[in-house]
């Protein structure tokens, strides 16, 4: 995990974590040229103007005042017992507004992958709840893999921020928080904790009120100190009293221990789930046991458990420190021991290859590492699973962000709550060798957000190529299933959509949903390649964007499939056939028509989105009369132009009846209205809609917004969107109308 200090007379010798003293240098650093740059700047000003006052302190952070939402820590013992924390302005913001799927709380009777976040310290780019400015911010998109994510840095208690538990439970993965106490100052804090039965117990319901409150599932305990013998059954009541308040406060929930401190109060690893250990793992959900174990502490561990051998969470650290096998490339060595021996695993900073900067990019190479894990252990979550079902690709991060086809905004952006399902596509060194690459691309148009899939290769004759996107489950109904999606192709490359169905009877069965074309030519070009071949019941062309070239096509499908059950989805590279008419010599000496190949086999295309639902399913956004829209802690300051002022303020909104609605997240938008005499009336002129960002919650903070002179109101208007990727057309959506005048 884990910063500290590895020891042990008879096991080991003393080891200083290599990490942790880099780390130790880094601030080290950081600080000396911090204050090197700041006595400069100082400096500098003092001899501009000796009459100014340099003031060199940053300013202190004051979560009770207005200002750009953030996610960040608890620190000490007092934060946590005052509930100062729900006073914070930010507290409303940091709300998870995705609940975990209620077949998802039970955790499966197999072993599992949990892991563990730990990324440069944590709450860097993910503390912008609303989203912030890296387009190259860190994400994980390889939630298929894994059961349990947690959110790791070295504070007291570490609150994961609400885009990680937004994206987690989308699909169908737990997020837990970390309560750990370390070094001298952990000495303390579990002091005062453990004083008495008394305050084990309130700062156990403290912690469960937390989870609750803001929609994660559960905490990794981490204690890394030694603690007095006397204070053990305090510790014990602790972590017993915050399992049964998380429990019966959330079902489902998770409480998950660290394999630290011993039974008799030593900071001793044991690498293993042992007498010494196991007093506590009997009295929560798990253990993740410390990464420096031997080949053989698996199945000793799983021996220890018995029927709980799931429960156990080999560590494994992807730094490699000390860990078995090595971690970074060659972690598939400690899986493939995890798997043999038939516990679960722990997986240690995953952010490894994207905090070395493996080559030849971070796309690929965590691809490629994600692969290496899929490959020993196989896909883990599977989805769609229910209906409605929908995703862009986006990964919640790019260079620009679009709606419905049309670029809003070409500023670059990171925020993982905008995260939809995720394409489980291949990842790995054979990929790199297949005719088309199927990527999500970021640089290029986008349909909704900021991600597409980008498949560009060469493609010879009538061949087409198969991209796996998704793994379902997903049991078939009575009513029929639509499947819309939409593709931007160049030349005559053609995008279809694959879907592969199975039955009870062991029978499969393989649809392809085409593009539109020739349907005689289609049936003939691909009548023995799938057990069915069925063209679009509707295709709308958008207009071009300005901005991104060509328009995206939109296509819809229409099919019953009762019975069956749905389990993979590939999109379907293929080029169309041309007609022409070519006069051939006969023996009898007539003509006939040929079908001729287009002589170009580069093939590129691009999927926007994938929507499947049921006629049912189509949903209905409410009116705007059903809303009521409210303007709080507005404040206005000078800009840096003369003819402009800068306003802050907090925008919220709540519907009288949420009954029926199923919203996702919501589109901010503002517009500027100014007063013109038009025809000898004076009359009001709203200016062009501009795109602010996108609100998880109902409520959304606007900071810095630059008003021109002569403005008389502000209009903003609150965009709702539906699970299935619809969205509420602007003449129907909420809006708060802000006077700028006086």
């Amino acid at each position: 995990m884990i910063r500290r200090l590895l020891f042990s007379i008879i096991k080991r010798e003393t080891l200083i974590s290599t990490r942790n003293l880099i780390l130790s240098v880094q601030n080290s650093l950081k600080t000396t040229m911090d204050s090197l740059l700041l006595q400069n700047r100082a400096s500098e000003s003092s001899s501009d103007d000796h009459q100014n006052q340099v003031t060199i302190d940053p300013p202190i952070f004051n979560p009770l005042e207005p200002s750009v939402p953030i996610s960040y820590p608890i620190k000490t013992l007092k934060e946590l017992s005052s509930r100062v924390y729900y006073k914070s302005f930010h507290y409303p913001f940091n709300k998870s507004s995705v609940p975990l799927v209620t077949k998802m709380k039970k955790l499966p009777n197999r072993k599992r992958i949990l892991v563990c976040h730990d990324m440069a310290g944590g709450y860097i780019d993910d503390k912008w709840v609303q989203g912030g400015e890296n387009s190259e911010a860190y994400s994980n998109w390889h939630w298929y893999l894994m059961d349990i994510f947690v959110y790791f840095s070295h504070n007291l208690v570490t609150i994961p921020p609400p885009c990680w538990v937004n994206t987690a439970h989308t699909h169908g993965v737990k997020v837990l928080g970390t309560f750990i106490a370390e070094w001298d100052e952990g000495k303390l804090v579990c002091n005062e904790l453990l004083a008495t039965k008394e305050s084990a117990r309130m700062y156990a319901e403290r912690l469960s009120e937390l989870a609750v409150v803001l929609g994660f599932d559960g905490w990794l305990i981490n204690i890394e100190v030694k603690l007095d013998v006397k204070q053990i059954p305090n510790m014990k009541e602790f972590v017993n009293h915050l399992t049964k308040t998380m429990h019966s406060s959330m079902p489902g929930s998770l409480v998950i221990w660290y394999d630290s401190v011993t039974i008799d109060g030593d900071l001793y690893w044991q690498d293993q789930l042992n007498e010494k250990n196991k007093p506590f793992f009997d009295l929560c959900d798990g253990i993740f046991v410390n990464y420096t174990w031997q080949e053989d502490y698996p199945k000793l561990s799983a021996e220890v458990a018995g029927e709980r051998k799931y429960d156990v969470y080999m560590g494994i650290d992807i730094f490699g420190r000390n860990t078995f096998g090595g971690g970074q490339w060659t972690t598939y060595i400690a899986l493939d021991v995890l798997k043999k021996d038939d516990v679960s695993a722990a997986i240690f900073a995953p952010g490894w290859a994207y905090e070395t900067k493996e080559p030849p990019n971070f796309q690929t190479a965590e691809n490629l590492w994600w692969g290496l894990v899929e490959k020993s252990w196989g896909v883990l979550q599977r989805y769609p699973t229910s209906l409605p079902f929908y995703s862009n690709f986006d990964q919640g991060h790019g260079y620009h962000f679009s709606v419905d086809g049309k670029q809003a905004s070409k500023d670059p952006w990171c925020n993982i709550s905008c995260q939809t399902f995720q394409p489980v596509l291949e990842s790995s060194e054979e990929f790199l060798l297949n005719p088309i690459q199927v990527t999500v691309d970021f640089k290029g148009a986008s349909y909704n957000g900021g991600g597409s899939i980008l498949a560009k290769g060469t493609l010879e004759g009538t061949s087409h190529f198969k991209a796996r996107l998704f793994k379902a489950k997903l049991p078939m109904g009575d009513l029929p299933i639509h499947v819309t999606y939409s593709v931007r192709s160049h030349g005559n490359s053609k995008v279809g959509v694959s879907l592969v169905f199975s039955h009870n009877t062991n029978e499969t069965k393989s649809v392809l949903l085409a593009s539109p074309g020739d349907d005689l030519i289609t049936f003939n070009q691909f009548a023995s390649k799938f057990d069915k071949v069925i063209m679009p019941v509707a295709v709308t062309n958008l207009e071009a964007d300005a901005q991104a070239g060509s328009g995206w096509v939109i296509q819809e499908s229409s099919m019953e499939m009762n019975g069956y059950t749905l389990r993979e989805i590939f999109m379907v590279c293929y080029r169309t056939k041309h007609k022409s008419r070519e006069l051939i010599s006969e023996q009898d000496g007539k003509s006939k028509d040929t079908q001729l190949i287009s002589a170009s086999s580069e093939y590129s295309a691009s999927l926007g989105h994938i929507t499947i639902r049921t006629s049912e399913q189509k949903l209905t956004f409410p009116k705007s009369t059903s809303w009521v829209t409210k303007g709080k802690f507005v404040s206005w300051s000078k800009s840096s132009s003369e003819h402009s002022k800068s306003l802050n303020f907090r925008l919220s909104w709540k519907l009288t009846d949420e009954h029926g609605f199923q919203l996702s997240k919501y589109n901010i938008y503002v517009s500027e209205i100014t007063k013109k005499i038009v025809d000898g009336k004076m009359q009001e002129v709203e200016g062009k809609r501009e795109f602010l960002g996108v609100a998880a919650v109902q409520a959304y903070y606007v900071s810095s917004l630059s008003v021109s002179a002569g403005v008389s109101s502000l209009k903003f208007v609150i965009q709702a969107w539906g699970v299935d990727g619809s969205f509420q057309e602007f003449n129907s959506c909420p809006a708060f109308l802000l006077n700028v005048e006086g």
